[in-house]
């Protein structure tokens, strides 16, 4: 199982609200594309002075690849820096632990 976290932001302001919601759908689309598993979004809080989201999933992993080509070509679309791909080690914690 190889979890991954995808994150983005616009603490830059480059993005208008309509852009940044579009940014957001895009990405979204994206990783709906190419996950296996969905375990959540999360998103910065409405009030706070930075807007942030990320998304927990599992990829396809013969689409991994693709799935890194399809977010950078969005990062570019919205004159983004980057997309955050972050891989997770999973451990599971029992009471034995």
């Amino acid at each position: 199982m190889r979890t991954v976290y995808v994150s983005i932001g616009n603490s830059d302001d480059k993005l208008t609200q309509q852009r940044w919601h579009s940014y957001c759908v895009d990405v979204g689309l994206t990783i709906t594309r190419y996950s296996k598993q969905f375990h959540g979004i999360w998103f910065s809080e409405s009030s706070s002075p930075w807007q942030n989201a990320c998304w927990c999933i599992e990829p396809w992993p013969h689409m991994v690849e693709q799935f890194k080509q399809s977010l950078s070509i969005l990062a570019e679309k919205y004159q983004q820096d980057s997309i955050a791909w972050a891989e997770a080690e999973t451990t599971f914690l029992t009471s034995r632990n």
